[in-house]
């Protein structure tokens, strides 16, 4: 299993604009043959930052992923709105 979290800190006055653009993403994402879980996560205590909880069979179909055109539409939609570059973390899921 690939897991990847993708670090996001986003500009305060664009959070409802990424939670809006980011769910079209996640609800491609879980349709994707090889995705196990696309989770997104907002930090509790800065709203301004967030987590995307990767999680496909192989570094394969996390790949893929990239290649969506939902991907594609969030990624030119939110590159405007980061503090900083996003940064992925990648994982190799043991459990469960």
């Amino acid at each position: 299993m690939r897991v990847t979290l993708v670090h996001v800190h986003v500009l305060p006055e664009h959070v409802a604009d990424f939670v809006a653009a980011t769910r079209p993403n996640h609800e491609g994402a879980v349709a994707e043959p090889g995705c196990l879980r696309f989770d997104v996560l907002q930090t509790a205590d800065d709203p301004t930052r967030f987590v995307l909880y990767e999680a496909y069979v192989d570094a394969a179909a996390a790949a893929a992923h990239k290649e969506t055109p939902h991907y594609l539409a969030w990624n030119a939609a939110v590159a405007g709105w980061m503090a900083e570059s996003r940064r992925g973390e990648p994982f190799t899921g043991l459990l469960p």
